[in-house]
């Protein structure tokens, strides 16, 4: 599920459903890998302690979401990857609530590490601060 999968995750909208999904999946590849049945009844927090996993994929896949929003923000204003970030549809939405898009999930990600804007122009704090790294070198 790590690797490739995880750049397909980062252009998902992470809906509570989505979301749930993608945790039960984990969980589900980490039980079979491990050998470990539904019928023995161990926690998942067990087996994430056992296997010494600490956070889901989901906190991963943000981070990489974050890593990548950086990268296109010091981009150049012509680049096509900054253009498509902020590109924005003419057409009128749907009746109802309006889904959320992949910016609303990166805002949610900064706001929960208290990035702010303009942030990303130093590299290094912002992969420290998003949480690629641990330690300075």
């Amino acid at each position: 599920m790590y690797g490739g999968h995880v750049k397909y995750l980062m252009s998902v909208r992470f809906t509570g459903n989505n979301r749930k999904w993608v945790e039960a999946t984990e969980m589900d590849v980490l039980r079979r890998s491990f050998r470990i049945s539904r019928k023995e009844r161990i926690r998942n927090v067990i087996i994430r302690q056992q296997i010494g996993l600490e956070e889901p994929i989901i906190k991963e896949i943000e981070q990489n979401k974050l890593t990548w929003y950086g990268h296109v923000q010091r981009m150049a204003e012509g680049r096509l990857p900054k253009i498509a970030l902020k590109w924005m549809p003419k057409q009128k939405r749907a009746r109802g609530r309006p889904k959320e898009n992949w910016m609303e999930g990166v805002r949610k990600a900064m706001n929960e590490r208290n990035l702010k804007e303009g942030q990303w122009e130093d590299r290094k704090q912002w992969s420290l601060d998003v949480g690629q790294r641990r330690t300075t070198f």
